[in-house]
């Protein structure tokens, strides 16, 4: 994990103060089990320099003409040890790395329907493997950082990122409460399945807004629920199996949220379900899946009696 081209590019901004907190004392400090073992998996990579990259229509690494047969097999199997891959495809000199989520079809979604991020600078908020850092990275950004606390997930981009040590994308293993507050540096924040999880969904935009220069685009994809005006379902405990679901806001309740934090020119790129067919094991994450956390007699309720996912992109700005 070598952060020294992203740090000579922040040292005299607002993000100066990353240089403490990505400094090689600091990431001694991460006590994730995972931590050691990762690292030391990926100084074991082997070293194929990629003839390609396709970061525009995929996150295509390489060929596979750029290396033999044995040596695909043995890739192959190290990237396997990084299970479970959330968050994907990747093609990575000719290994399709088919993960649980088809974010291709997420990303379609918002993609032209989004201001332009060539040459822009952009913050993805738990961004898990960098899928999406490289997918802004394929629509000209001119500087991707992408934040994840998930040790796993930040390790899998790293594997990803020794074969392309160039591209201007970086994963922090960090939260975005641990990032410089109040930067105003970034031109576009994404920040896509991450809402739900806060505990105050309200301090997490307007962290989000103080992460934006003014006039900066705010590009939000979460859960939401059918309701009016200040309703959001509260689960009493689990979501769709997941513990740490605290609030599922209507968008009408989403979009006041956003005006009290701040933002303005609210516009909804797309709502819809959640289906099997973007949601789903594999053998690159093969537990259980969105099958699994729906009921079985009725797929359009959860295993614990609420609405199936349903999630909605919308866009906000921070003012002028």
């Amino acid at each position: 994990m070598n952060f020294a081209s992203l740090l000579e590019q922040v040292r005299d901004t607002s993000l100066a103060g990353l240089a403490a907190d990505l400094s090689e004392e600091n990431l001694r400090l991460i006590r994730h089990g995972d931590f050691p073992r990762r690292l030391e998996q990926i100084g074991q990579l082997p070293r194929i320099l990629p003839s390609t990259t396709d970061f525009s229509d995929q996150v295509a690494i390489g060929s596979p003409a750029d290396c033999d047969g044995a040596v695909r097999r043995e890739l192959c199997r190290q990237l396997m040890e990084f299970m479970p891959w959330r968050k994907g495809p990747f093609e990575v000199f000719g290994i399709r790395l088919d993960s649980e989520w088809r974010c291709d079809m997420k990303w379609s979604r918002l993609d032209g329907e989004i201001s332009t991020l060539e040459g822009r600078k952009v913050l993805d908020v738990g961004c898990g493997n960098g899928y999406y850092c490289f997918r802004m990275l394929g629509r000209k950004a001119a500087q991707v950082i992408g934040l994840d606390p998930h040790i796993p997930y930040v390790m899998q981009f790293w594997a990803l990122k020794s074969f392309v040590q160039d591209a201007n994308c970086w994963v922090l293993p960090m939260p975005l409460e641990q990032f410089p507050a109040r930067s105003g540096y970034f031109d576009t924040v994404f920040s896509m399945g991450v809402l739900y999880h806060r505990r105050s969904p309200l301090d997490h935009l307007l962290l989000l807004r103080d992460c934006l220069r003014p006039g900066g685009e705010l590009v939000l994809e979460t859960l939401f629920s059918e309701g009016g005006e200040g309703y959001s379902l509260i689960p009493a405990d689990r979501y769709a199996r997941m513990r740490n679901v605290w609030f599922l806001p209507s968008i009408a309740t989403l979009e006041a949220w956003l005006r009290r934090c701040g933002f303005v020119d609210m516009r909804i790129l797309d709502r819809g379900f959640t289906t099997p067919t973007e949601q789903r094991k594999t053998d690159w994450m093969p537990f259980d899946s969105l099958k699994d956390a729906l009921d079985a007699g009725d797929p359009s309720r959860t295993i614990e009696g609420y609405p199936a996912p349903a999630r909605v992109i919308i866009t906000a700005r921070r003012p002028e």
